[in-house]
């Protein structure tokens, strides 16, 4: 079977199942091309919310199905891939940020959206990479406690010097992989190229870019630009998609090494499986988890 035709086959078998396919942007082109919502992962949470199908199947990882199912909890969830994790988001759990939230009682617990459901109970607010500084510095409190990416939680304190902020040492891997090196080779092989990055990257990388904002941020900054090339600092998925979109620039990875593996886990066939009923998980939240975990997104949605 080809691409094309098992694209075909999937097409067929979600209307069939009445089926919304989500699909971060991280993900690979041939599932990008088949889904019916593409994004970073709040805004395919938002967005399942107005969908009309009752069965939501998400080509992502872990915490954004969790993430859907926190705001849809009557809808179907399927995780197309069981194995998709996050490193980031699975790096702190609940005890940990209960000793951490007794210990600085006089702190807002601010988590970023790509924490799980469960680490979730204990926060205050949550937010995006896009949303991040708007909200902080909504918050009446000036002192703030960033969870889980230092690196994310220091750009946000650099726009907020107002605030008092307390990291813990956390991230994205693969962001934080990428150092001044990478940078220097970069541009060194595209001179003539903008240096766009996501603030998962370390603040000395950050402070070499053009652009620092998050994925959709990225791909709308590269859209607009006057520029014809840009170097890409975040997965390089992004890179890409943009390539496709814009085939009148030019899009160059940061760095060969910038590669979520579990992104990439999810295949076109996890997703025809999954909508066959012969693979994928259902995301199942308690009752608990889902009242304890919306209270700091809704607290995002009422700020942002």
């Amino acid at each position: 079977m080809t691409i094309a035709e098992l694209q075909q086959a999937v097409l067929e078998k979600k209307k069939e199942t009445d089926t919304c396919i989500l699909a971060h942007s991280y993900q690979a082109r041939e599932i990008i091309e088949i889904a019916d919502v593409v994004g970073d992962s709040f805004a395919l949470a938002k967005n399942a919310l107005d969908r009309p199908e009752q069965t939501m199947l998400m080509c992502g990882v872990r915490f954004m199905a969790e993430g859907v199912k926190l705001l849809s909890p009557e809808k179907r969830v399927v995780l197309a891939n069981p194995d998709a994790g996050c490193p980031m988001a699975e790096q702190m759990d609940k005890g940990i940020i209960a000793q951490v939230k007794a210990a600085y009682p006089e702190y807002t617990v601010v988590a970023y959206i790509n924490t799980t459901a469960a680490l979730k109970t204990v926060c205050d607010v949550c937010v995006t990479s896009s949303s991040a500084v708007e909200i902080v510095r909504k918050l009446p409190n000036d002192k703030i406690l960033f969870i889980p990416d230092c690196n994310l939680g220091d750009y946000v304190a650099k726009q907020c010097p107002e605030k008092t902020f307390k990291l813990l040492q956390g991230g994205c891997p693969i962001h934080a992989a990428v150092d001044v090196k990478a940078v220097s080779a970069a541009t060194d092989a595209h001179p003539k190229a903008l240096v766009l990055v996501h603030p998962e990257c370390r603040p000395e990388v950050c402070a070499l870019a053009d652009y620092v904002g998050s994925t959709a941020g990225i791909m709308q900054y590269a859209k607009a630009s006057s520029a014809r090339e840009f170097i890409i600092g975040t997965e390089n998925a992004i890179a890409e998609h943009l390539q496709y979109e814009c085939p009148e620039k030019r899009f160059y990875p940061l760095t060969k090494e910038l590669v979520c593996k579990n992104m990439k886990v999810t295949t076109l066939m996890d997703v025809y499986l999954a909508l066959s009923t012969q693979g994928g998980e259902e995301i199942r939240l308690d009752p608990d988890t889902l009242r304890e975990a919306r209270v700091c997104i809704d607290k995002m949605i009422a700020l942002g």
